[in-house]
């Protein structure tokens, strides 16, 4: 049988390029360092490898790389996803390589929050660096293999611009790039010049009769129903593009895509759930409800969420019954729970009105500590588990909000949920402002960590006992898991004893320099 030849390899690092164990939160493990374990177990716990063929290519791949694999197949170009140990197998033919990442240097959230509080790098760092140093991608670059890098995180080569010069990479294609993919990949084949930076912004998205259907099957059955988000919140990006939704449909398309090739189980991405085909940021049933139970009509497989968000959590139950509706018809297939990343961000209402005014939205900011807490009553109450993120160090932060926000955790310990505590990320329209620094700690952060840590501790014995990793072969994984927990748990104390001693480090650094500023000014 003759050999594939690809003009096109599309292919990223270990950290991304598997299935998690078919458990997407486990692929979370990868933003930070291995704790209390070797880096290979760790490894093989967050990221094990993927069933690939005799060419390497995966089983199941990222989903913004199985875009771009069918934007190029559909436009002609003989392009395909192949598995990082798999690359050298195709540099004799390829004449480019596509690279797609979340976090190619951990500086997105929350590897630069873990990176900040250990000192020690997070895997996926080490991962990726590993992979562009390796003979395979040496040997790329003899050959002069044009490198191609885009994804999520492309806004992070402008801060590496060492490591751009270093591994050879050609152009960096910063936003949603099905559209102008295919020009660039047409130019680098013909040998044409190719630009150091592409930027996509609004106009230039893709319309959705531009975004192709994947070709083949997505870590654990991802698809997209919707892109954008209308909240404006400054410090993401995600609300700088066009709203847009995928019509059940064609997101009933690629769940079959799925489903034919193995994949057992479904994940619905957008940025807030609740908010497909919603007017404003009212969430409205029709819509949801009929791609959900066209869903189940189909197949009793889990059906998860990728984000949902606070004020549409409330607004749907209030108004609508909505989440009872949805997690009924979800909960009559092989599913007890559901678990979804939700940003909390901060429990300062001087803060939500400065940077996130519609974060609360149809509810007043002022209401936002109350939208929070009603929400988690509403999730708790339909056995949706939240994993939840906050963002210290942000713009404009005084000692006040993060008191505000620790009270707000506090009173959210009844609920089951993980909370994240994340330092601030320049992005979206605060993409010009200072990073969070370590010297820019304050007792309030140590009492806000401690806060978060105390409460995912809590819960996370009773979300990995009681829902989490089931089914005989993945006891290996749920007995690491177990001892994590544990490990997290003995080493919490030490944890704050350790960010103490590192703020009590600052601020005597902070004394010091203003000390020998006064005597040099004598």
């Amino acid at each position: 049988m003759m050999q594939m030849v690809y003009d096109v390899v599309i292919t990223t690092d270990r950290t991304m390029m598997s299935d998690h164990h078919k458990h997407e939160f486990l692929g979370f493990m990868t933003t930070g360092p291995s704790i209390g374990l070797p880096e290979n177990i760790w490894m093989w716990i967050a990221a094990p490898k993927p069933k690939v063929d005799k060419l390497g290519r995966p089983k199941v791949a990222t989903y913004g790389l199985r875009k771009i694999e069918a934007a190029l197949i559909d436009a002609g170009i003989n392009a395909s996803v192949i598995d990082p140990d798999h690359v050298h197998k195709h540099l004799d033919t390829a004449k480019v390589i596509m690279i797609g990442h979340h976090d190619y240097f951990a500086y997105g959230p929350p590897s630069s929050e873990w990176w900040s509080i250990t000192g020690k790098e997070p895997v996926n760092r080490k991962s990726f660096r590993k992979f562009m140093e390796s003979p395979a991608m040496q040997r790329a670059r003899e050959k002069g293999i044009k490198i191609i890098v885009g994804g999520p995180a492309a806004w992070q080569w402008l801060w590496s611009l060492d490591e751009w010069k270093k591994w050879g990479v050609t152009t960096v294609v910063d936003g949603e790039a099905e559209r102008v993919v295919i020009d660039i990949a047409k130019k680098a084949l013909n040998g044409e010049p190719l630009p150091d930076y592409v930027f996509i912004g609004p106009s230039d998205v893709p319309s959705l009769e531009e975004i192709p259907k994947i070709k083949h099957a997505s870590v654990n059955g991802l698809v997209e129903v919707m892109r954008g988000c209308p909240r404006g919140c400054k410090f993401c990006s995600v609300t700088l593009r066009p709203w847009r939704f995928i019509p059940p449909e064609k997101v009933m398309e690629e769940i079959k895509v799925n489903l034919n090739e193995g994949v057992d189980q479904i994940l619905l991405h957008s940025e807030d759930m609740l908010l497909y085909y919603a007017d404003g940021v009212r969430p409205r049933p029709e819509k949801l409800i009929k791609l959900h139970s066209m869903i189940r009509n189909m197949t009793t497989l889990p059906i998860a969420w990728s984000h949902a968000s606070l004020a549409a959590v409330k607004y749907a139950e209030e108004t609508h019954k909505l989440v009872s509706k949805l997690t009924d018809i979800m909960y009559s297939g092989d599913q007890e729970f559901l678990g979804v990343e939700i940003g909390l961000e901060t429990g300062s209402v001087k803060l939500a009105k400065k940077i996130m005014p519609a974060k609360a939205a149809p509810y007043p900011a002022e209401k936002w500590p109350e939208v929070v807490e009603s929400a988690f009553s509403i999730l708790m109450d339909h056995n949706i588990i939240p994993a939840v993120t906050l963002i210290a160090g942000l713009p404009e932060e005084e000692p006040d909000d993060v008191m505000a926000t620790t009270e707000l955790i506090d009173r959210l310990r009844p609920y089951r949920s993980l909370i994240v505590p994340m330092f601030f990320v320049p992005m979206g329209m605060l993409k010009n402002m200072d990073w969070f620094r370590k010297n820019f700690l304050k007792r309030e952060h140590i009492e806000l960590l401690k806060a978060t840590l105390n409460h995912s501790v809590y819960w996370a014995k009773d979300i990995v006992a009681r829902y989490y990793i089931k089914g005989f072969k993945y006891a290996p994984v749920k007995l690491f898991l177990r001892y994590i927990t544990d490990y997290i748990n003995k080493k919490a104390l030490a944890a704050e004893m350790q960010l103490e001693k590192q703020w009590e480090e600052i601020e005597k650094n902070k004394n010091t320099d203003s000390t020998n500023a006064g005597l040099a000014s004598v």
